[in-house]
């Protein structure tokens, strides 16, 4: 592979002077769309299914963003695209803050959000292709475990920290002015990480000629894709992927709007400030945990054993925000209780689809490619569930709703002794994966640059 071309100062300056700031921008701005809008909209007294339903459509970018990223080819310069999309989002939180102020906010407020889910999406396949290219394999191992530290730091600052002042400003500015004061805050903050990134990104903040056409890069996508759908068994494991998260994105997009839900409506009735508190510290915590442990656990068992497991851990949140449906608790001790043991349950549980799409999907001729396809089916999975939730929740209640979730898991273990937890395509071409991505590299017309194409669409942190 053609390494990128890196200056003397580039290869002098740490990773630890730039990752850190790169993936806090990449988590902050995930998470302005999938987690603080539902929040805000809430509180602005947008209904349950409304927001399921713009949320879910939200989330495709994330989705299909494969469809484009290897066209990201045809710009050499990955440090270019990500500082030009960190300004843009930096602008497109500035303008939220005023489109709050407007008559017309909701309709401008979605179409921002789109405007930020799509660039975050994109600004996701540079930033990852930006790493791979900068770093060689050792500094790439060495750093990875920094990449999901500072992604998860930002969940902690955007639901944790930016949720709790938005729930202190709203009692003495009212809600619109509150969350236009955090927009506000949030879109200056941006802009200082995008000038900071511009300056310490290594690489350079121009392109030149990539002897690359967009005709070779879409007939290797459409071989990547047709090998893809060429695995034996891969219907079944999609089928396998959609209904493993069938119960979870509805519980993931319901419950937090149930804890700020009124109490006279079936709700716990708690306030933003709250909701930060034991979503945004307590969750995270659990949820990281709950992770790291579903990874060690799994690793001694074998997937293979630790699936059912793992699937009734999935199970873990619809109890959970069943039982608070069925008795209300006023406590806050109690109820952050029981968001722990959701959380908890909800990490350790999703390890399962992380690795049964690397072990099982992926592996064979251009399994980075094929991980990033089989977690795009994993989020439209998502979506599709998130997109039915509220209409399901405002037909059946919270109590019910939850309820219903608890049988939504039960497909999925039917499923499970039908579905192979081994290589779906075991190299049955004899042409190993580094084989395969070399020989694509050469139909790309001898791509290196500093991003890998398709490939770099694989997440490099935890997936979330």
């Amino acid at each position: 592979m053609r390494q990128p071309s890196l200056s003397f100062a580039d290869l002098e300056r740490s990773p630890m002077r730039w990752v850190p700031s790169l993936y806090f921008v990449q988590g902050m701005q995930f998470f302005v769309v999938m987690a603080l809008a539902s929040f805000m909209l809430k509180n602005m007294g947008v209904g349950n299914e409304q927001i399921a339903r713009w949320t879910s459509l939200l989330g495709t970018a994330w989705a299909i963003k494969p469809l484009w990223s290897p066209f990201l080819e045809l710009v050499h310069s990955k440090k270019l695209i990500v500082v030009a999309l960190q300004a843009v989002g930096a602008v497109a939180l500035l303008v939220m803050a005023m489109i709050l102020q407007t008559p017309w906010w909701f309709a401008g407020t979605i179409c921002v959000l789109f405007l930020i889910a799509y660039g975050s999406a994109t600004h996701d396949i540079a930033c990852d292709g930006l790493y791979m290219g900068s770093l060689d394999a050792q500094r790439q191992a060495r750093y990875a475990g920094w990449q999901g530290a500072f992604f998860n730091g930002a969940r902690f600052f955007m639901v944790g920290v930016v949720l709790k002042v938005a729930g202190l400003l709203e009692a003495p500015l009212g809600v619109f002015n509150a969350w236009s004061v955090v927009f506000l805050g949030l879109g200056i903050l941006l802009v200082g990480l995008a000038s900071y990134n511009a300056w310490m990104l290594p690489g350079q903040l121009s392109t030149a000629h990539v002897p690359l056409r967009a005709s070779a890069i879409g007939q290797t996508t459409a071989e990547i894709v047709n090998d893809f759908k060429a695995k034996p068994g891969i219907l079944l494991a999609v089928l396998f992927i959609v209904l493993f998260r069938f119960a979870e994105g509805q519980v993931q997009t319901i419950g937090p709007l149930f804890l700020i839900e009124a109490r006279d409506k079936g709700g716990l009735g708690l306030s933003t400030s709250q909701v930060a508190d034991v979503y945004g510290w307590v969750g995270t915590v659990a949820f990281l945990t709950g992770s790291v442990l579903g990874g060690y656990f799994t690793a001694w068992l074998t997937l293979r054993r630790a699936m059912p497991v793992l699937i009734l851990a999935m199970s873990v949140p619809n109890a959970t925000f069943y039982y608070l449906a069925s008795t209300l608790p006023q406590d806050m001790w109690h109820i952050g209780a029981a968001v722990l043991v959701e959380m908890f349950g909800y990490g350790f549980g999703f390890v399962g689809m992380i690795l049964y799409i690397m072990q099982a999907v992926a592996p064979g001729r251009f399994q980075t490619a094929h991980y990033a396809l089989g977690s795009g089916v994993m989020q439209l999975g998502f979506i599709l569930s998130r997109s039915i939730s509220g209409d399901i929740q405002v037909w059946l209640g919270y109590e019910h709703f939850f309820l219903w979730t608890l049988f939504c898991g039960v497909p999925v273990l039917l499923l499970l002794p039908f579905v192979r937890m081994s290589a779906l395509d075991p190299s049955a071409s004899g042409e190993s994966d580094a084989e395969g991505k070399r020989r694509a590299e050469m139909d790309l017309g001898g791509a290196g640059g500093d991003a890998p194409g398709l490939e770099s669409a694989a997440p490099t942190k935890p997936a979330i």
